[in-house]
């Protein structure tokens, strides 16, 4: 009896592991990220990795990312539409390189004298920002998660000395999203090139400035070799949200609790890489300027205040843009930036002059 009950034990334990094998197999998926920098850039290339890792650890290899950086697959500005078709599953990016999509989704990562990094997630989360997200990204078949910040952006390095708005007229500037809009509306030559291509201008002359990120990943781009006038506050990207676009298909077919997988390991780098932003961002400005005679320089005031015209004009566009879906997208962050704005006044900016009185910065 006990040898009938062993026998009939193990056969029913080697079915069950025929069984179990193929379908274990099965609920494997790999999938390839594409991606719109260089592999390990700092900052976004180190965060694009940290996202491929994160997803393939959550998952416990159910999903595993391979990540391919720019111009490998794909070059970095085919990212949305490789995963759009189908060609990767995924891609990590900025909402600001998608203007020719939609002028919508450029609200999504940056925007002149708008939210910084706290207030668009809380934009995305408490204020009806994904939900506009995932509408429009539902346009072009990607579900949209936030995945990083890189804080204030900085207003961007120039050769020759700014000394009033008359002086950016004509000159040609490397950015990106609604920033250039705001640039071409001051009569600048706003021109959208990739970190290494923006050197290379720089260095011939082909940009008179150009703006790319913050001091950590701009360092390592060298810039401060070609401009040393290195201008704040970036009031053009208050800060750049990154993101990570999936194919709606390949994510729609994910059982429940991967879809929460991918979600979570999105939201938990949020702040992981913007927090490594602004902690890399203030090492390497205070040795850009002790090593290598970096000239950080305010803006006039007057530079400041025809920006602010000219971003209000940009504004007023999107609210008068002919497609609905963008108008309603201005409205809620239009709406969520006065909100909170007018807040911030008392909290976090009354605390930061505060302690600037106090601490003499």
């Amino acid at each position: 009896m006990q040898r009938r009950t062993f026998l009939t034990t193990g056969a029913i334990g080697t079915a069950a592991t025929a069984l179990a094998s193929p379908a274990i197999a099965q609920d494997k998926r790999q999938w390839k990220m594409v991606t719109a920098w260089p592999k390990n850039l700092p900052g976004p290339g180190v965060a694009a990795q940290l996202l491929a890792d994160r997803i393939t650890t959550l998952s416990g290899g159910r999903i595993e990312v391979k990540l391919f950086p720019a111009g490998e697959l794909v070059p970095g500005r085919g990212v949305f539409d490789a995963v759009s078709e189908g060609t990767a599953e995924l891609y990590h990016a900025v909402p600001a390189y998608w203007g020719s999509k939609s002028k919508g989704i450029l609200l999504f990562g940056s925007q002149p004298f708008g939210l910084r990094a706290d207030e668009q997630v809380g934009w995305m989360m408490h204020g009806g920002g994904q939900e506009l997200y995932d509408e429009m990204y539902g346009r072009f078949g990607i579900k949209p998660f936030l995945c990083g910040n890189s804080g204030p952006q900085w207003g961007g390095w120039f050769r020759e000395e700014v000394k009033s708005a008359e002086d950016l007229k004509g000159m040609k500037f490397r950015t990106t999203g609604l920033a250039s809009e705001m640039a071409a509306k001051m009569g600048m030559a706003a021109e959208a090139m990739g970190g290494a291509d923006m050197f290379q201008a720089l260095q011939t002359g082909a940009l008179d400035a150009g703006e790319f990120i913050g001091p950590w990943t701009d360092s390592a781009l060298g810039y401060y070799q070609v401009a040393k006038n290195y201008y704040w506050p970036g009031v053009g990207e208050p800060s750049s949200a990154e993101e990570c676009g999936v194919n709606a298909d390949v994510f729609n077919e994910l059982p429940d609790d991967l879809k929460l997988v991918v979600k979570a390991a999105c939201d938990s780098l949020y702040n992981q890489v913007w927090t490594e932003y602004l902690t890399k961002h203030a090492l390497a400005l205070e040795a850009m300027v002790a090593e290598h005679g970096v000239q950080v320089k305010m803006f006039p005031e007057d530079v400041i205040t025809a920006m602010g015209k000219a971003a209000g004009e940009v504004i007023d566009d999107l609210r008068n843009d002919d497609d609905e879906l963008v108008k309603r997208i201005t409205e809620s962050f239009v709406a969520y930036r006065d909100s909170v704005g007018q807040y911030m006044v008392y909290a976090d900016n009354g605390q930061m002059n505060a302690r600037n009185l106090v601490m003499g910065y």
